[in-house]
């Protein structure tokens, strides 16, 4: 699968995903200080699933409804980072299709997942 991981989001997770054959791209590594809405509209363009801790895209993806391939918000603060890409990649290969999409919260012990209404690209 194609994600695009936000600036804040742990490298160890992005290491975990590549390892796992993900096609990852890391805002740290090439996009780093770019807006929230920039990070969305080139994970949109690119059709990569967003991966972030921070609770703005889920602001920015009912407001505008712009959303096409997905967002993984990662609540998973409290945790060491070796975790938090387990529980990630956990996540992710045992929900695939269905993240595509949906704006999908992880949370220690519980996953939501909730399929977006998104209007056809044009």
């Amino acid at each position: 699968m194609n994600f695009f991981a936000d600036e804040g989001v742990d490298g160890q997770i992005v290491a975990r995903l590549r390892e796992d054959g993900h096609d990852v791209l890391y805002a740290a590594e090439d996009f780093s200080g770019v807006e929230d809405e920039e990070i969305l509209r080139l994970s949109n363009e690119n059709e990569r699933i967003l991966i972030t801790r921070d609770k703005d895209f889920g602001e920015l993806a009912y407001r505008d409804k712009s959303i096409h391939s997905g967002i993984i918000l990662s609540r998973l603060y409290e945790l060491p980072s070796e975790k938090k890409a387990v529980i990630v990649s956990n996540v992710i290969q045992q929900f695939k299709e269905q993240l595509i999409g949906s704006f999908t919260v992880i949370q220690p012990g519980r996953v939501r997942i909730k399929k977006m209404q998104i209007p056809p690209r044009r």
